[in-house]
């Protein structure tokens, strides 16, 4: 294994913490599983705190906490109705809800100093969309049965169009899940990357004597709005994740 010693990538290395092997495969726990049995944690906790704990139904009077659960769930809501309708979204609102939920959590606890972005790796990021991908065309075959397959073919297409068309469109959607995946990767792993060159720039300078101590509160001065820029990327890059999936369930429930 690759070590990137002082380096922005050593951020972004799994660690295995303790090494489990059955049979050749690799069973190791690693930074990785620590960080989502802490967001599993989080999650349970947040959930709790938003109800009264027994049967998890919402407080008459609510809570700080509970509001802004309230908040996020109103959110969300009106996100699938405009997409999908009043009737036909609410059934996707259990998976499309938590899959926001889970991925804002990955992109904050990863702003935490010494702790892990497992959205800032690429095969974390692809097959949270490739299973909930697959999961919408199985929805979409036993809703419409071999009509799936006019996603790929517009109406009214001649064959001579339809030899061209038909190659591009299933290009492009089976691309979905890839270029979901990849921006949500690009984004949290350039912003991770740029915070952490800049904090090493500025301990560099830190670690100096004379004139470049007082300068390295410059880049220090910088960090501040930048790390709250990254929050607003890690709250907007979670909620263009769940506007795709509504776009693209979208299409699949309503052949579009």
């Amino acid at each position: 294994m690759t070590v990137f010693f002082f380096s922005p990538l050593e951020q972004f290395e799994i660690l295995p913490l303790l090494p489990l092997y059955f049979g050749g495969v690799d069973f190791s726990v690693t930074n990785e599983t620590i960080i989502l049995i802490v967001i599993f944690f989080i999650v349970h906790t947040f959930y709790f705190f938003c109800t009264n704990g027994k049967d998890f139904t919402l407080n008459l009077i609510p809570s700080k906490v509970q509001v802004i659960f309230e908040g996020i769930y109103k959110v969300i809501l009106g996100l699938i109705v405009d997409n999908l309708g009043l009737n036909g979204g609410q059934k996707f609102f259990p998976v499309i809800f938590s899959a926001f939920f889970v991925i804002l959590c990955l992109n904050l606890i990863g702003l935490i100093p010494y702790s892990f972005t497992l959205t800032s790796h690429l095969i974390v990021t692809f097959s949270l969309a490739l299973f909930i991908f697959i999961a919408f065309n199985i929805v979409c075959v036993r809703t419409h049965g071999l009509a799936f397959f006019s996603l790929f073919l517009p109406s009214g297409t001649s064959f001579a169009l339809a030899l061209l068309l038909v190659p591009i469109e299933v290009i492009s959607y089976v691309f979905k899940p890839v270029s979901l995946s990849i921006r949500l990767f690009a984004n949290m792993m350039a912003g991770h990357t740029l915070l952490k060159v800049i904090a090493g720039f500025a301990w560099t300078l830190g670690a100096c004597s004379g004139i470049l101590f007082f300068v390295h509160y410059i880049p220090l001065l910088i960090l501040l709005p930048l790390f709250g820029l990254e929050l607003g990327v890690a709250l907007i890059q979670s909620f263009v994740f769940v506007i795709l999936l509504c776009i693209y369930l979208n299409d699949a429930v309503n052949l579009h």
